[in-house]
């Protein structure tokens, strides 16, 4: 879930010192009142109500794959996803799943579907219906 804006958190801090119930303002803005004591709580040890960092370790591959992967897609782009994690791997030297650039390629808006390299079937011209064949 994302964090609440910076703008709604400072009204909501300035509603509880202008003397509202948090009651009252946690039915105004629709958060709850444990948010709007927790606001309190981390303006009175901090100073501020900025959102926090999220935790976690931050991503190793994600970036590089993400800059690197448009290129890849359109230099080699009828290679299937093992094949992409072969060349990125070769070419970066960073192992990836192909789930890992399933996403990456979902993020960049890359499709599927492959270009077709063989024309399509086509269908003999006929006349119109109950006419005769045409002789061979």
């Amino acid at each position: 879930m994302k964090a609440y804006s910076q703008d709604l958190r400072q009204r909501v801090v300035r509603a509880v010192d202008a003397g509202q119930s948090q009651a009252e303002i946690a039915k105004t803005f629709a958060v709850s009142v444990a948010t709007i004591k927790r606001y309190l709580k981390q303006r009175r040890e901090t100073g501020h109500v900025l959102p926090k960092a999220i935790p976690g370790r931050p991503a190793k591959k994600g970036a590089v794959l993400q800059a690197h992967l448009r290129a890849q897609l359109e230099a080699h782009p009828d290679a299937t996803r093992e094949e992409h994690c072969r060349l990125f791997q070769a070419e970066q030297g960073i192992e990836v799943s192909t789930a890992s650039i399933s996403r990456a390629r979902a993020a960049l808006g890359w499709t599927r579907k492959k270009r077709r390299s063989w024309p399509a079937n086509k269908m003999k011209e006929r006349g119109p219906p109950g006419a005769s064949k045409p002789a061979s």
